[in-house]
Order: C-alpha cells, then structure tokens, then sequence
C-alpha cells in the first residue's frame, strides 16, 4: 500500500496515447481476483469479496471509491488533486477515497484495486495477484469448488507440493482437492502453455 511521501510520483503526468480508464477496465481487474464478485445496490454497481465493499463506481461510473488507509488519503489527495478526491462526507469514516476513472493510467488503476482488495482479504491471499496467470484463477476455483474451471486452468503433468503433501497429475489432483479444505495458495508456480505445470507451497 503506498505511504504518502510516495504518492509525489503521481504529480506530474506525461501525455499519453493511452485509451482512458473505464468502469469495465476496473471490472476486468477486480474480477479476476479471488473471492471478488460484483454486486448491485441502489442503481451503483459494487466489487465485493464476502461482504465488504473494495470498489464502487458512481452512478455514472466516472468516479471509482476504493479502499485505502485513512490515515493517507489527505496525503494521496493532496499529492494529485486531478485524478483523487475525498470521498463524501458520509464515508470520511471509513478506509475509502475516490478517483475519477478518466484521470487514471491503466497500472495505476491496476495497483488502486489490488490494493484495495487486500485490505478485504487474509494476508495470505495477498501475493496471488503477483504469480504468473492462471495462479490466481486456479486457486479461487478451488477455493469455489469450481472443479471443471480449475481442470482447465492444470496442465494434465501437473506436480503439486504443499508441506510433505505432493500429487502429480490432473486427475490425481482434482480427486485429491475434492476431499481436503482449500488449499493455501502457492508460493511458486510454473505455467506451461497457459495452464498450470508447478503449485508449490
């Protein structure tokens, strides 16, 4: 999460022909991380993991709030007032600011929602966004008990190692999980051909 003396580095911004940031850009981010779903609330749209909100658009969707410790945001927002704002007043009491979607960069915005669902998240989740594609997917399909996503995500010589447990093999594997709690996500992994080939806790 950044401190507000990193947040200068948002001040200047240099042109770009990049395509603007849009409410389904932040969807496609926040979706594909595990346990996030979208939900609908009084004609706003929401991305929530269990029942805490990390995202939420305007009606419109040109503002995005966001979680974001209370105790930088004044600094975030002073920092870069064209992009940030607070949020209004009946929610200066929570862990939340603003930003207007069109203001934003893509890895900015990538790095606001990450950021954002850690803080609705157990710890050891955090570092999932990080892994090469698809350990993240792969993981929240088994924590879903999602077994035909998460066969297509495996690569069918797959080698699973979690403490003293090790299974090779797709099918061994999917039987495996079937019959044990979630397990905790990998600390490595290798990717062969976009599905998994190596989850190493």
């Amino acid at each position: 999460m950044r401190s507000p003396s990193s947040c200068g580095r948002y001040a200047a911004r240099p042109a770009t022909s990049e395509p603007m940031v849009t409410a389904d850009d932040v969807r496609r981010v926040g979706l594909a991380l595990p346990r996030a779903y979208e939900a609908h609330l009084g004609g706003r749209a929401k991305l929530k993991v269990r029942q805490l909100v990390f995202v939420a658009f305007t009606g419109d969707e040109a503002v995005m709030g966001f979680g974001y410790p209370r105790a930088e945001r004044e600094g975030l927002v002073e920092s870069d007032p064209e992009p940030f704002l607070m949020p209004p007043a009946r929610d200066l009491r929570y862990q939340w600011v603003c930003a207007r979607l069109a203001r934003l960069d893509h890895d900015e915005m990538r790095e606001l929602v990450t950021d954002a669902w850690r803080l609705c998240t157990p710890a050891m989740l955090h570092e999932l966004p990080e892994l090469p594609a698809p350990a993240s997917a792969a993981w929240d399909a088994a924590d879903s008990q999602d077994w035909p996503r998460l066969r297509d995500l495996l690569d069918p010589h797959v080698r699973f190692t979690d403490g003293d447990v090790s299974v090779g093999g797709r099918r061994p594997l999917l039987e495996h999980l079937r019959g044990h709690p979630t397990p905790r996500p990998p600390r490595r992994v290798e990717v062969r051909d976009g599905r998994l080939l190596v989850w190493e806790r």
